[in-house]
């Protein structure tokens, strides 16, 4: 079976689905492996080391979107859905739950899809689990950009002109991006304090040296059965509005990671939460994509309010496209074992990962909350 790797084409995007040394994993496994010419260049994986893996390179874009199993970063455009065949098995970020009508779409084509954002979070699957690892990426980038732009060092440093005090960080969400971004602050010297819905986090906080901090809020069940944060209601939010302004007030750095799958980002700074930080703070949104979690936050570009500068953390992975991409492409190859252990595609929907990540199939939507969405819209 040929596996197509193509150049990503989305705007900004600098990651390739497949590294050489993946390749060269799913080749052992008795797939066939064409590369796009130049696929891997913005993440630093030349043609020759493809080639050096046994992988073909090809300058054919048809060659490859024509492969049996196509391998994508970012959800494929209209006219690359056009370019496959029906039958073509497609396995990427899918955006399900953001944007269900592409799975419409994909159903229609004829094409089987796998969505790296369904993959159950059970044990078996953590090595497959894509959305970690970009989100371990995610939360590394935030801090970097954060003192970068932060008008202080994170450090004390004790000179003889002085003792500067550290930089205060404070990270809204310690899911996995949140956690790495405490780890990060930590090692730049930061002082770092943390906020989260789930109090069953707060173990985890403290272990990387950070504060947990914990408002006067009854959270009730906060957790999902995939283990993330649940939706809560507006009246809840204006409350942890109320109390998180009040903490803000002392922070230089701001990192807020909080999303909820297929909805909103829930809002939890307003304006008057900025506008009562110090001039030069930062806040680095990492749910700018799906609308934020700052009021003030721009999703396309950096702005200052109230003196506070606000950077949207979208798409983060691609600035590090060569660890990203690294990450990636063994979350897909580990996957491609699962599916294909021996060269040929087999799918047996009564698995938990496969009919999990399983997005569309025969012409259908194969999930049920997908095609719920779909039928509502």
């Amino acid at each position: 079976m040929i596996v197509g790797v193509p150049t990503e084409t989305a705007e900004g995007e600098r990651r390739v689905a497949l590294v050489p040394d993946a390749a060269k994993a799913a080749i052992a496994t008795g797939l066939e492996v064409l590369v796009q010419s130049g696929a891997g260049d913005e993440a630093g994986f030349d043609d020759a080391a493809y080639e050096a893996a046994g992988a073909r390179v090809s300058p054919d874009a048809a060659a490859v979107w024509g492969a049996s199993l196509v391998l994508k970063v970012q959800p494929p455009s209209d006219e690359e859905i056009g370019k496959l065949a029906r039958g073509t098995t497609l396995i990427g970020f899918l955006r399900p739950l953001d944007q269900p009508q592409l799975a419409s779409r994909l159903a229609s084509a004829g094409i089987t899809a796998f969505a790296m954002e369904l993959m159950p979070r059970i044990t078996r699957a953590q090595s497959m689990d894509a959305l970690s690892s970009m989100s371990t990426i995610a939360g590394y980038r935030a801090v970097i950009l954060a003192a970068a732009s932060l008008h202080k060092i994170f450090p004390m440093m004790v000179t003889a002109a002085g003792t500067i005090q550290p930089a205060r960080v404070f990270i809204i969400g310690a899911g996995v991006a949140g956690l790495q971004a405490i780890a990060t602050a930590k090692r730049l010297g930061a002082v770092v304090e943390a906020y989260d819905t789930r109090p069953a986090v707060k173990e985890q906080v403290e272990s990387l040296g950070a504060r947990f901090i914990e408002l006067d809020l009854d959270t009730g069940d906060a957790e999902d059965a995939g283990g993330y944060a649940k939706a809560q209601d507006e009246a809840f939010y204006q409350r942890q509005r109320e109390e998180l302004g009040k903490k803000l007030k002392n922070s230089d750095v701001v990192i807020t990671t909080a999303l909820v799958p297929g909805q909103r980002a829930p809002l939890l700074i307003d304006e008057a939460a900025v506008q009562g930080m110090k001039s030069g703070s930062v806040i680095v949104d990492l749910a700018a994509e799906q609308q934020g979690n700052c009021a003030c936050t721009d999703p396309e570009r950096e702005v200052v309010v109230h003196g506070v500068r606000i950077i949207p953390g979208s798409n983060l992975p691609s600035d590090i496209p060569a660890n990203a991409s690294q990450m990636y492409a063994k979350n897909l190859t580990t996957f491609l074992k699962h599916l294909a252990p021996e060269g040929e595609l087999v799918l047996d929907l009564e698995d938990e990962i496969t009919r999990g990540a399983l997005l569309t199939h025969e012409g259908a939507i194969a999930n049920d909350r997908v095609k719920a969405l779909v039928e509502g819209s």
